[in-house]
């Protein structure tokens, strides 16, 4: 498991995430217990500093999520 970058806010529907690492589209999101928060549906950003966009889980709440940590395996 890696550190993929921390929840920054939730905008439309979507957690927005500051990226630590490469990322691609469709990736599966953990949280730090292992539980899916959800996938990544959008890369954007600057190169040097790059957001991806992840569409939540119907289990999770979004805003619980605004400054964790995620993870990608």
């Amino acid at each position: 498991m890696r550190r993929a970058g921390s929840v920054v806010e939730v905008a439309q529907g979507l957690l927005v995430c500051r990226a630590t690492d490469d990322i691609d589209i469709g990736t599966p999101v953990l949280d730090d217990s292992l539980t899916s928060v959800g996938r990544v549906v959008d890369v954007f950003g600057p190169v040097a500093e790059p957001y991806f966009a992840v569409t939540p889980s119907s289990s999770v709440h979004p805003p619980t999520l605004v400054g964790e940590r995620v993870y990608v395996r």
